[in-house]
């Protein structure tokens, strides 16, 4: 499928981006909100992105994104399952 809408020049001349700059980070962005959202995983917020899962784990450490993002109630259910393992 092929997305596409208007932006006017001077957005890109005030971001100082390339159409391909400008293009790559409105991908990633888009995959970073859907992710945050945990309406993508990982992995596909990185195919939307463009990225392999791993460059896009690395755009995230560049754009200090944490990659997890667990709510204290998750972790504490985490940590419960862990101690119940054998």
């Amino acid at each position: 499928m092929n997305i596409s809408f208007s932006v006017n020049d001077d957005i890109l001349l005030s971001l100082k981006e390339t159409t391909e700059e400008f293009t790559q980070d409105l991908r990633f962005l888009s995959a970073l909100m859907w992710y945050r959202k945990n309406r993508l995983s990982l992995g596909k917020a990185a195919e939307l992105a463009g990225y392999s899962k791993l460059d896009f784990i690395e755009r995230m450490k560049l754009e200090n994104e944490p990659i997890f993002d667990y709510s204290a109630a998750e972790i504490a259910e985490i940590f419960t399952d862990a101690d119940k393992l054998p």
